[in-house]
């Protein structure tokens, strides 16, 4: 049974999804249904050709979504694009355009397609994008303090290993440690031991203020700085730094046997790897400093310029 022509025409009209016809030889519209209008603002009369199609999409779609459609057309292809339109307006409309060749004697003859609103999928799909970014951030991010974690540490610790090591430049680490924090946190409370390592994280944030330059909690009360293309000389002015800031807080400290500020202690090691070099060796040689540190007095620094430290003593580790 035939059907016809004018019920066609109605069922286009009657979907949401809006239907059109280009003449491939004069690339000028044979054909936009009418939802064009309540869509985008603009009459079916003002799509001429395929030059107002392309002018009423964003500036940053156009060239890449124009020079695709028709490269796909001229091969012949079917293909969909998804880009920006120009509402009349002033606004944009993401739009999904699904476009079918027709050929004729193995000649394009015209292409038909189908426009449709996908602008709610685009939004959902940037909120998840925006979500999926902010808890990647909090994967690699403290808690706590609102800087680096470990997690993000041994990531960045891999990269710059390897850049140093191919690149021959020289690596620091610096380890930092608050000196009786146990006590403290003993004498003032949980709480406030939150707040004073927030203190401290932020501190040593502001103390390194190179790009590259890595600040990150490493654990408990402990800190540790990645300083790439930074000799021994430099790491250890940074370090110095780091400890006469924290100690420029002067946040009270009635439980330390010692002062009643607070303090830190600070290991610090350069390296340039060689190709058989161990990083965990290298870190745990900044590690062994940093105990050293604190065996020797704390409120210091011990450095060891491109060298390992000596080997732990034996017995328990008092931080």
């Amino acid at each position: 049974m035939d059907i016809d022509p004018t019920v066609y025409k109605t069922l286009l009209e009657s979907t949401k999804a809006i239907p059109w016809k280009i003449d491939w030889k004069t690339l000028k519209f044979a054909y936009i249904g009418p939802q064009i209008e309540q869509l985008l603002g603009w009459s079916p009369e003002s799509w001429v050709s395929a030059q107002d199609w392309a002018e009423r999409m964003h500036p940053e779609d156009r060239d890449e979504t124009f020079n695709y459609c028709v490269s796909q057309s001229q091969a012949g292809v079917d293909h969909e694009a998804d880009y920006r339109a120009l509402t009349k307006d002033g606004g944009y409309v993401w739009i999904r355009d699904v476009v079918h060749v027709v050929r004729k004697d193995g000649e394009v003859e015209a292409l038909v397609g189908f426009m449709f609103d996908i602008s709610e999928r685009k939004k959902t799909e940037e909120e998840l994008i925006t979500l999926q970014k902010e808890l990647e951030e909090l994967s690699f991010k403290d808690g706590l303090t609102g800087i680096a974690n470990r997690r993000l540490f041994d990531s960045i610790i891999d990269i710059e290993w390897t850049n140093a090591r191919r690149n021959q430049q020289p690596l620091s680490v610096v380890m930092l440690d608050i000196d009786y924090f146990k006590q403290y946190n003993d004498h003032y409370g949980h709480l406030k031991g939150d707040d004073t390592l927030k203190q401290v994280a932020q501190t040593l944030a502001a103390a390194a203020t190179r790009a590259r330059d890595f600040v990150g909690r490493y654990g408990g009360e402990e800190f540790i700085l990645v300083l790439p293309e930074t000799n021994e000389a430099s790491a250890l002015k940074l370090a110095e730094r780091c400890r006469t800031m924290v100690s420029q807080l002067q946040i009270p400290h009635a439980g330390s046997p010692q002062q009643p500020i607070l303090t830190c202690s600070l290991g610090v090691a350069t390296t340039v790897p060689a190709p058989d070099a161990d990083i965990a060796a290298f870190i745990d040689s900044v590690d062994k400093l940093l105990y050293q540190a604190k065996q020797n007095g704390r409120d210091r620094v011990e450095s060891a310029p491109r060298s390992p430290a000596a080997p732990t003593p034996p017995g328990p580790r008092t931080r």
